[in-house]
């Protein structure tokens, strides 16, 4: 029972939070991440991924693919560090996964195998192939109702892309509502990828005019920084918490790339912060008998980066120029922790 009990909670004590007397907390952790470009070696009918089979340009070899699968797994790995006891996230929103094959082999990694992931995945409808999915704890959170939400476009609109995967379930006890995303690329004009943040912000709507009580956690890649208008305007995220409603969205990325200066990917040498983890605002505050946010951090340690060359301090890619790097991806991956009090 004591070693089920270590597993299942990383406790903090109330010299750590400031209470008058001892308190017991579970700490849980939601990780992001951009798994850049994870495809196997197979073709996929009505997909072009002919880049990525062995006759292709990156000459994608059974042998790139499994160093590719081990990196990610040790990324994974590391998520959450000491503060989840080894444990790790217990929910990670991915993306450009080709499918349900690269998912399998990359759950059955010897890094995270132990810990029993799970994935919610649809196939979708871009044309490269790739898909956001949600990997999963089953310790943790318990899936109930899912669906990808496509993406609407404008009549005429021939761009194809990724929809919104919509996971519904039980985390602490608790509804919450975990929706992933991958909008469309800055080859894009900006008003496609409002157009993305104002069908998030109904889908949002529509669960909480449902279920006022639900929490709901929007994560991706949102090809946009916190203070552009497709997050500020369309998704209307929020980065202060002052006069915050409960149905409100707060972005606490906005303070990490505006004030702080880091970001999740390089371009040009200066940062961006597109991937990101947005939250209900009935998330927020200090009642901590429920579930509520606690911190956010961009996951950015030493041996993701690239350590010489013209690219030096930029995230270490699996491909750069067309030269194989065996490295991990153009993007950093995003977390928040998540806090509530124990009670027996």
């Amino acid at each position: 029972m004591r070693k089920i009990k270590m597993t299942l909670f990383l406790f903090l004590f109330c010299s750590i939070l400031g209470f008058a007397q001892e308190k017991q907390y579970a700490v849980y952790g939601v990780a992001f991440y951009n798994m850049e470009n994870l495809f196997d070696t197979i073709h996929d009918e009505g997909k072009n991924d002919y880049d990525f089979l062995p006759d292709g340009s990156y000459k994608w070899t059974s042998m790139k693919y499994k160093a590719k699968l081990k990196n990610m797994a040790h990324v994974v790995s590391k998520l959450g560090g000491k503060r989840l006891a080894g444990i790790g996230p217990s929910v990670i929103g991915v993306a450009e996964i080709e499918n349900h094959r690269v998912l399998d082999d990359l759950i059955a990694q010897e890094a995270i195998k132990d810990r029993g992931y799970k994935y919610v995945h649809y196939e979708g409808i871009d044309a490269r192939g790739i898909d956001c999915a949600l990997l999963y704890n089953p310790m943790f959170f318990t899936p109930v109702e899912s669906k990808l939400v496509p993406y609407i476009k404008e009549e005429g609109d021939k761009y194809k892309t990724r929809g919104f995967l919509v996971v519904a379930g039980m985390l602490a006890g608790e509804e919450v509502t975990f929706i992933v995303n991958h909008w469309p690329s800055r080859a894009a004009v900006s008003a496609v990828r409002e157009r993305a943040g104002e069908q998030v912000k109904a889908i949002k709507d529509s669960l909480m005019a449902e279920n006022p009580n639900v929490k709901v956690i929007i994560m991706g890649d949102f090809n946009d920084d916190p203070n552009n208008k497709s997050i500020t305007d369309a998704l209307g995220a929020k980065h202060t918490k002052k006069n915050l409603k409960d149905t409100d969205l707060f972005n606490p990325w906005w303070k990490t790339l505006i004030k702080d200066g880091v970001g999740t990917l390089m371009y040009r040498d200066a940062w961006n912060l597109f991937d990101q983890i947005i939250i209900s605002g009935n998330l927020v505050g200090d009642d901590r008998t429920t579930l509520k946010y606690l911190n956010n951090a961009v996951f950015n340690p030493d041996f993701m980066f690239q350590k010489e060359g013209k690219y030096k301090g930029y995230p270490l890619r699996t491909t750069a120029g067309g030269v194989w790097m065996n490295g991990y991806s153009d993007h950093l991956p995003t977390q928040i922790f998540l806090i509530k009090e124990i009670q027996y």
